[in-house]
């Protein structure tokens, strides 16, 4: 049996230093291989995500192209990029010549062919696999030998977007986290035919541009948005037996997360990836839309908004809720039953991912959620805190998850793991 690890906060320190050394290694990968030179990036779309991304090169000294198909959205994106800038010349973040400087590098354009020259492009386009694989064609043809072609998808498969181009050995996954120049986590996705060169080029590059670069593999929403898609499951499934959006949240946030997945869905807007009339897989959510309740910026979404932003529980999503589970009081779990119910598959679907060799290493699981996801650093990341509470105790979370729905059912490794006993960070990718 695996008994619990106690961790002092020092030795949970220690471990996050060492799980960010070890993340920077590729296995298999000889270090000595000869990287591609990066003098000039290329993106493809000048919206948030795009003009963040090019934020993060032109403050490291890169010259940028960023490409847009309109006029005005190039002229928007440009002039989101400088007023970020200014902002932080005004809190005396660096000097004011410095936004000139930085604006100088980037150069906007409506014509994907000025990105001939560029020895990485980026798309940075909304997640539609029809568009991402034109783009990628397109670029095909543009773009000059040797020129690495990354997508900045955040969960489709980079494979088949690899497979229209005659150059699949130059195609790599970028996955940088909102708002792209602020936050730290860059997820570097391998495809089946990514050339080590690239990978590892894609590794320095992310030092250059002061990100912490985890590698992972190709799989519905690669390591951390998998794991999201699980917890987020759970947090659905929880409001159809009775729980509140806020009783789930107050769970989460008991438990260290800053915002809990309701309180995070107001802050990105219910209507992504849903527009009017639309009948998804979460009809609450469909429902509050319908009202124009679509998250913080229109006042109210799970939650209702003060004049401060501040989230108040709203008894017109409570009443939507029991209108549409047909509960007029269910279950109510208590934190401790909510807290398992979420964050036990966040690290069953973990082992899986390993299992798969989707991750190099446990604990590069645990950098991707510190660094991209808000998990509470004093856990120290999902597959540690699975060693702190022990793999019999996520077992039967898992039996009884999985009992309800087989995509929950328990890895096999954390059968073994509950049986026989060792360590969640010591499991080894493919094993």
């Amino acid at each position: 049996m695996t008994d619990m690890l106690t961790l002092t906060p020092q030795q949970v320190s220690d471990y996050i230093a060492e799980a960010g050394r070890q993340a920077w290694q590729v296995a298999g990968v000889d270090s000595a291989t000869p990287r591609r030179d990066i003098r000039r990036v290329g993106i493809i779309g000048a919206g948030t995500m795009g003009g963040g991304i090019a934020m993060n090169f032109a403050t490291a000294g890169i010259d940028v192209t960023l490409v847009e198909t309109r006029g005005e959205a190039l002229e928007r994106g440009l002039g989101v990029v400088r007023g970020n800038y200014q902002r932080s010349a005004d809190k005396g973040r660096f000097p004011q010549d410095e936004v000139d400087a930085r604006m100088a590098r980037l150069t906007g354009t409506l014509s994907m062919t000025d990105l001939a020259d560029c020895d990485l492009v980026i798309e940075a386009v909304f997640e539609d696999m029809d568009l991402k694989k034109k783009i990628f064609a397109d670029l095909d043809q543009i773009m000059k030998p040797g020129a690495i072609l990354a997508t900045n998808t955040s969960a489709l498969d980079i494979d088949e977007i690899a497979a229209v181009t005659s150059r699949p050995g130059d195609v790599i996954g970028l996955h940088f986290f909102s708002p792209a120049n602020v936050m730290k986590l860059l997820e570097i996705v391998r495809a089946d035919h990514t050339a080590d060169d690239v990978i590892m080029t894609c590794m320095d590059l992310a030092r250059t541009i002061n990100k912490i670069a985890v590698l992972v593999g190709v799989c519905p929403g690669f390591v951390g948005n998998r794991i999201l898609f699980a917890r987020q499951a759970q947090a659905q499934k929880l409001v159809y037996q009775g729980a509140m959006p806020w009783d789930v949240d107050a769970a989460l946030n008991a438990f260290g997360f800053r915002m809990g997945p309701y309180q995070m869905s107001d802050l990105a807007g219910l209507d992504i990836g849903w527009k009017k009339g639309a009948k998804t897989a979460n009809p609450i959510r469909d429902a509050l839309c319908e009202l124009d309740r679509r998250g913080q910026k229109t006042g109210a979404g799970y939650y209702d908004y003060d004049e401060s932003r501040r989230p108040v529980p709203s008894e017109v999503t409570a009443g939507i809720i029991r209108d549409i589970t047909g509960l007029s009081e269910g279950h109510v779990p208590s934190e401790e039953e909510i807290i398992a119910t979420c964050i036990h598959p966040m690290i069953n679907e973990g082992l899986k991912i390993l299992e798969e060799g989707k991750a190099q290493r446990a604990s590069d699981i645990d950098i991707v959620w510190l660094n991209g996801y808000g998990w509470p650093a004093d856990k120290g990341g999902p597959m540690l805190y699975g060693d702190r509470v022990g793999a019999p105790a996520v077992l039967a979370t898992m039996s009884r998850l999985g009992a309800e729905d087989d995509r929950f059912q328990p890895a096999e490794t954390l059968k073994r793991l509950a049986a026989e006993g060792g360590r969640f960070t010591e499991v080894l990718p493919g094993k």
